[in-house]
């Protein structure tokens, strides 16, 4: 297990991962461009595994899956830092740039890679996923 530290632009948000990334991926999706101007790197992480201190605010919209999810950010700087979707509120997504040490994590896909702009330098080297994957498994036991 390796433990991940993050913060908001200001600082007034710092949060805490204890456990390692499920996964790690670039969405290249339209919302995501919004947010970044850009793809952006995202960790998916156990929700129980996110500690959080400081005050966030939301964005709630529905997904093309027809999931609410809900978009948090820190107030005062507008930082955007995480991410909930309804249909796994299990897991939670960390924008990769908002932590002390964003090369402690790699991507290993892009995703919604057809929504991505003519310009944008995706990695050969990772897998292509035109739209959204399958969700990541849960343990049965």
């Amino acid at each position: 297990m390796s433990e991940r530290n993050g913060n908001c632009l200001c600082g007034a948000v710092k949060y805490q991962i204890t456990e390692d990334p499920i996964m790690t991926r670039v969405c290249w999706c339209r919302t995501c461009q919004h947010i970044a101007a850009n793809g952006t790197v995202n960790l998916v992480v156990p929700s129980e595994a996110l500690h959080i201190n400081g005050e966030l605010n939301s964005y709630v919209s529905t997904a093309d899956s027809g999931s609410q999810v809900t978009r948090r950010f820190c107030p005062a700087c507008g930082s955007h830092l995480f991410a909930n979707s309804s249909a796994r509120p299990q897991f939670t997504v960390v924008r990769a740039g908002t932590l002390e040490d964003p090369s402690s994590v790699k991507p290993s896909a892009n995703i919604w890679a057809a929504s991505a702009p003519g310009w944008a330098c995706l990695d050969p080297t990772l897998e292509r996923l035109d739209q959204q994957p399958l969700p990541p498994r849960t343990s049965t036991a």
